[in-house]
């Protein structure tokens, strides 16, 4: 008997045992997984500019809620072409805005993204994000892992 013949059939017939046994006891692993970097965001908010052209400004609360530190790399914004983690500092007697690098969240531990501080700066927005409606921001993580999260879109003059 040939047993290269019929290897590729066992194999098929094990795995759908294997399968059919199963319980679906991975279900609460794979939300988990949903949000693999423990981060937590709320009252997230794009402010659109009030020239049209110039960039957007995402301000929001931050925590990680997760069971490591991590530190935030990136953030895309759906509907830009680019995005850019800022903060403002003073410089010179002045203050100034520029990209950031990582930041940093031990366990529990939270940051405020907000007017005059940090923000997360939206370039070439598309026309179709307008006030009312919502998009989506995704944050990344030092290893490569992201979560996303809506962001309510705000007029310019409304309250930040």
């Amino acid at each position: 008997m040939n047993f290269a013949r019929f290897a590729p059939y066992a194999v098929a017939v094990a795995a759908f045992s294997v399968a059919a046994c199963s319980d679906g006891g991975d279900a609460p692993e794979a939300a988990a997984d949903a949000n693999p970097t423990g981060l937590e965001v709320s009252n997230a908010r794009l402010v659109l500019p009030a020239v049209s052209g110039n960039p957007a400004a995402i301000y929001f609360e931050v925590t990680n809620a997760g069971e490591r530190n991590v530190a935030i790399r990136s953030a895309s914004v759906e509907g830009a072409s680019s995005a850019q983690i800022h903060d403002t500092t003073e410089w010179s007697g002045e203050m100034v805005m520029g990209e950031m690098g990582p930041l940093t969240l031990n366990v529990g531990d939270s940051a405020s993204f907000e007017p005059g501080g940090k923000h997360v700066m939206a370039f070439d927005l598309d026309p179709a994000l307008e006030a009312g409606g919502t998009t989506a921001m995704t944050l990344t993580v030092a290893g490569g892992k992201s979560m996303t999260t809506d962001v309510e879109i705000v007029a310019a003059g409304d309250d930040r």
